[in-house]
């Protein structure tokens, strides 16, 4: 009798092994094709990501999506935004970040990649009544056209705290910070006068994020060369989403031995199993273009403090993970 059930306990830890073993993952990369700055968010029961279309920046005219049930199977809505909707966007169409607000799907996004107040473009916002769109021009012309505090207006990152909006932006080694009115056309000066403030901090390059956690707030962002291979993300814990900021360290970077350039991400967080994603982009061994860029997901956990662990990228992914279950 005890040699039977040794087996059974054998045969029943075998079984449990290759079911753990045999868990169906996503893959990394999530999906086909050359896609950077993912932005992911949870809509209704979905995942969606939003990422740029990763290519010389004359080719850049277009914005796709992709959306999933479960962080496995993912669906291409191609063309949610365009040029020809964006009468004042020629090119260069980066980072989207988007939000539903009254039943209507805000995607903030730059175009142009303008190198001084003189050239035409900067930070738009385009609406849709479904998160893939079709995408149309809300303002007829750019948000933010101008530099302020040195920010290069690209990389945008909409993000709501309570009942204000608030859109985080910057390049060139500059990070703003400025109130949104409640329509999105335009912004609330803060009790000082100002407009924009700069919130930057220790090695900032671009591609800020922000997200509150037992509340904390998280600010992340880019540093090194978005071409390089030491392309990576670092973060920040303050008490306001205006900081100060103090570089905490970095939390995303390259594996020589499963890719290189991992940065320019965004978090999503499933609340009810309190699981907390890192979506970004990395390049492919062997690659050495600086447009072969990739979208993939990993896990993010934390210690006891509330830290961000150091993440560990994959080429797994992530296991299978339904909403509302």
């Amino acid at each position: 009798m005890k040699k039977i059930l040794f087996l059974s306990f054998l045969l029943l830890t075998a079984q449990l092994y290759a079911q753990k073993n045999t868990a169906e993952t996503s893959g990394n990369p999530l999906f086909k094709g050359w896609y950077a700055d993912p932005e992911g968010i949870i809509f209704g029961k979905e995942y969606w990501i939003y990422p740029t279309f990763s290519a010389p920046y004359n080719k850049q005219v277009f914005f796709d999506a992709f959306s999933s049930p479960d962080l496995i199977h993912w669906t291409k809505h191609s063309t949610i935004l365009d040029t020809a909707r964006v009468k004042w966007a020629k090119r260069a169409m980066w980072a989207p970040s988007i939000i539903e607000k009254g039943g209507k799907y805000y995607l903030f996004f730059g175009a142009n990649d303008i190198q001084s107040d003189k050239e035409k473009g900067g930070i738009g916002v385009a609406v849709a009544n479904h998160p893939a769109g079709p995408f149309t021009d809300y303002l007829g012309k750019p948000l933010i056209d101008k530099f302020y505090n040195g920010a290069q207006p690209i990389d945008q990152f909409v993000y709501k705290d309570g009942n204000n909006y608030y859109l985080i932006y910057g390049g060139w080694r500059h990070c703003n910070i400025a109130k949104l009115k409640n329509d999105f056309t335009g912004f609330v000066p803060f009790e000082d006068g100002s407009t924009f403030k700069e919130i930057t901090p220790e090695n900032y390059v671009e591609g800020p994020f922000m997200f509150k956690k037992n509340g904390k707030y998280y600010f992340m962002w880019s540093e090194g060369g978005w071409t390089g291979p030491n392309y990576s993300v670092a973060y920040a814990i303050a008490d306001s989403p205006f900081g100060p900021f103090k570089r905490v360290g970095k939390i995303l970077q390259q594996d020589p031995k499963v890719a290189t350039g991992a940065g320019h991400h965004s978090v999503i967080h499933h609340e009810k199993d309190d699981a907390w994603y890192i979506v970004y982009h990395r390049r492919p061994l062997g690659e050495t273009d600086g447009n072969a860029r990739v979208t993939c997901m990993d896990q993010l956990f934390f210690d006891e403090n509330g830290l961000i662990k150091p993440v560990i990228i994959t080429n797994e992914g992530v296991e299978k993970r339904i909403l509302g279950k």
